[in-house]
């Protein structure tokens, strides 16, 4: 079995793909704290391949993983191909997810998938601090409230916020 020690993030790549790109330099950047293993750095899913190759490159990132990250834009909620089976498969293998909206919205709101609306997932807005706190921070609560049988979705309130700064 592999270590599964990685973060993979979801985004819609035609139209997100500088918000995975600011993420990435903010893990590069020293003067920035935010530290992950990137699971894109296992391998290379080319558009030009096929579907069930791209898949199959997915699915080893997935062996390595221990968080979903979905960056939530305004179309995300109606890719249908990659992102929503990279959630399905998120949700099956039992991965905290954390989705972050790129509106602004520290909450589960309109654009949110349908794929992850009912599940246990914590929302924040596009902003390194809140991302980095919920990357720390939520695994281990979703396995706990998961332990609990907790369901539905969950927030950081603007207490957290506002020690972070934000």
């Amino acid at each position: 079995m592999a270590y599964r020690n990685r973060t993979y993030i979801a985004f819609d790549g035609d139209n997100d793909m500088h918000y995975y790109r600011l993420m990435t330099a903010w893990k590069a950047n020293d003067g920035f704290s935010l530290n992950f293993h990137n699971a894109h750095d296992l391998n290379t899913a080319r558009d030009s391949s096929q579907e069930e190759s791209i898949k199959r490159q997915l699915r080893e990132r997935f062996a390595h993983s221990k968080l979903l990250v979905v960056l939530i834009g305004a179309n995300t909620k109606y890719l249908t191909k990659f992102v929503k089976w990279e959630m399905e498969v998120a949700l099956r293998l039992g991965l905290p997810i954390i989705g972050v909206n790129l509106n602004g919205s520290r909450q589960m709101d309109d654009r949110c998938p349908p794929t992850i609306r009912d599940q246990l997932v914590v929302y924040t807005s596009f902003n390194h601090n809140i991302i980095e706190h919920a990357m720390n921070h939520w695994p281990a609560e979703f396995h706990s409230l998961r332990s609990a049988s907790s369901t539905g979705w969950r927030y950081y309130n603007d207490v957290v916020y506002q020690r972070l700064g934000l």
